[in-house]
């Protein structure tokens, strides 16, 4: 295509043969050449009502599908609106591509209206970033802006893009290769590491496979379940990993971390190999650092160069893309399995009847009661309904940690949440950008009252659109996790964490055009879960549960993964009263 175009129309053709046909976000002065040539175009806008909530759909659009997500927003403080869901994209690897408006090259640098130093802002939050300077520079930069967010470690990438360039007329010459010189990616994994992993693996007597979103983002969970299988090994996946291993499979234990299951972090505290796939060894999983699987060698596989070594030095190194190395690593182990396989089979029966005792010990177990609905019978309920098929965004909170407790997923890309930043406000808008991309699926987004009010205008895009998202309030009038910390190290001072005001639901839901309501009894809970399934289009479903109960087991801040709390402090029998 050589004809002349306009800046906004290049950019179009651009997100085109990338293959995009949805995006997030919102208009302003600088990007309205864009959003007008955007009025003719194929490409499927969603108009949101805030600029952060843009890129957290983006993100729930990406994370459903493993596709790069696309957001936009103006210059300023539109552009500035997206710092947290690009930090939250860059902390959990979520291919992200932001386009944002600049005012006009000009004058830029001098404090006209809505100007802000996008590209200084964002350096820090962005896998890389571009300022836009020129028309013919557009098509290149696009191009390499999707190849960097998708490739190696995925991760969010801003194009900053002054008015004047939207408006010049230049000529779109397609790309047909990117060149890169200082972006060097190492994918295969070096064969004599892989080798000898395959050979630690079989002379492990207590292994353990520890997997994380590495596994999801790579598309390599089947090649995990073979794994796990070949060696039957029990396995752990990480907030940010579950899916990757069927909650069924009989290999699978839980989640580890700071409310992971008690046998999830015994497992680990006695594990003689760490087989670490895809993970990071982040502070939520390894509690204090020093006390980390004291006894385990580790094997530790990622994309990113930089995690491997960062916070545990790993005895094995491999640097690959874990869809290139782990064929290469179960053709290995397959190999040595006639010879080796059996070498420590009495050892791994042993470790497997420990594993298994851990469990029985303190199960994960939800509670019930006849009086008030617990957290844990919520998500018990969510789960039943689910039947580890559904797309489950959440918010940040209390919440999150049950349902990561209690709702199965056979699948990756069902749960959806906010790991490494814990953004509140994430759930709401994460689960609009998953029903864009998953319209088939079940999708219920789970919030806590605190964080549901963060991003309640988002309702307007859900009804809109009729999209038929499940939105399940967990009420507990609290800053639930806040409240928590603070009640059990901060001797019950509970200081700014009442929510003592919150809209009636039915009221809210009709306000927008769809169907809600408030529970508080156990009694009601399962028909009201089966009522908004059932509906149609959107439901607003405020649960209002117990409003003090905490999240455990929990590791304290600076306690070793072992050292978990498995519940609330019982009272001290003081004798003779």
């Amino acid at each position: 295509m050589s004809n002349l175009m306009s800046g906004a129309k290049i950019l179009l053709e651009c997100l085109a043969r990338e293959g995009v046909d949805l995006m997030f976000g919102y208009p302003g002065g600088v990007t309205l050449p864009f959003y007008d040539s955007l009025y003719d175009h194929e490409i499927k806008h969603i108009l949101v009502r805030h600029e952060e909530n843009a890129c957290f759909a983006a993100e729930g659009y990406s994370r459903a599908t493993g596709k790069v997500g696309v957001c936009c927003a103006t210059s300023g403080p539109g552009a500035t609106n997206l710092v947290t869901g690009l930090v939250d994209a860059m902390m959990d690897s979520i291919p992200i591509v932001a386009i944002t408006g600049q005012v006009t090259s000009k004058l830029i640098g001098s404090d006209a209206f809505q100007e802000a130093d996008t590209f200084g802002i964002t350096r820090s939050c962005t896998k890389h970033n571009y300022l836009v300077k020129n028309i013919q520079e557009l098509p290149g930069i696009i191009h390499e802006a999707f190849y960097i967010a998708s490739t190696g470690r995925p991760g969010p990438v801003l194009v900053d893009i002054p008015k004047d360039v939207f408006q010049a007329q230049g000529h779109y010459k397609p790309v047909d290769s990117i060149h890169l010189p200082g972006y060097k990616l190492v994918t295969e994994g070096h064969s004599g590491q892989i080798r000898r992993a395959a050979q630690m693996i079989w002379e492990a007597k207590r292994p353990y496979v520890y997997a994380g979103g590495g596994i999801v983002a790579s598309g390599s969970h089947a090649e995990l379940a073979e794994l796990v299988e070949m060696i039957d090994a029990p396995a752990v996946c990480t907030l940010m990993g579950l899916g990757s291993l069927s909650s069924s499979h009989p290999n699978f234990v839980s989640m580890p971390g700071m409310h992971g299951s008690y046998a999830a972090n015994m497992g680990m505290s006695g594990a003689d190999l760490l087989i670490a796939l895809g993970v990071r060894f982040d502070d939520r999983v390894t509690g204090r650092l020093a006390a980390f699987a004291p006894h385990a060698k580790v094997i530790h596989v990622d994309v990113d160069p930089a995690e491997v070594g960062k916070n545990r030095n790993p005895d094995l190194p491999i640097v690959g893309d874990l869809s290139k190395v782990m064929p290469k690593l179960n053709k290995a182990v397959a190999e040595l399995k006639p010879t080796m396989g059996e070498q420590n089979a009495a050892s791994r029966k042993a470790w497997w009847a420990q594993i298994r005792e851990w469990q029985a010990e303190n199960p994960l177990t939800p509670q019930f009661s006849t009086e008030e609905i617990k957290p844990q019978h919520l998500m018990a309920e969510i789960d039943r309904l689910s039947g580890g098929e559904a797309i489950v965004t959440s918010d940040v909170g209390q919440h999150q940690m049950w349902a990561a407790q209690f709702i199965r997923f056979h699948h990756p890309r069902l749960w959806i949440n906010s790991g490494g930043l814990g953004a509140m406000g994430f759930g709401l808008p994460a689960a609009i950008g998953a029903q864009f991309a998953r319209p088939d699926k079940l999708v219920f987004a789970i919030a806590g009252d605190g964080g549901f009010q963060m991003s309640i205008p988002e309702l307007a895009t859900i009804a809109s659109h009729q999209l038929p998202i499940k939105i399940i309030i967990m009420n507990n009038g609290y800053l639930g996790m806040v409240r928590q910390w603070q009640e059990l190290f901060y001797n019950n001072r509970l200081s700014s964490v009442t929510l003592d005001c919150f809209p009636e639901a039915e009221t809210l839901a009709k306000a927008y055009g769809f169907k809600g309501r408030t529970i508080e009894r156990p009694s009601q809970l399962t028909a009201a879960l089966e009522e908004a399934v059932r509906e149609p289009g959107p439901y607003l479903l405020n649960v209002r549960v117990s409003p003090t109960d905490n999240v455990y087991p929990m590791v304290p801040a600076g306690g070793a993964i072992n050292e978990m709390v498995l519940g609330a402090p019982q009272p001290v029998a003081v004798p003779g009263r």
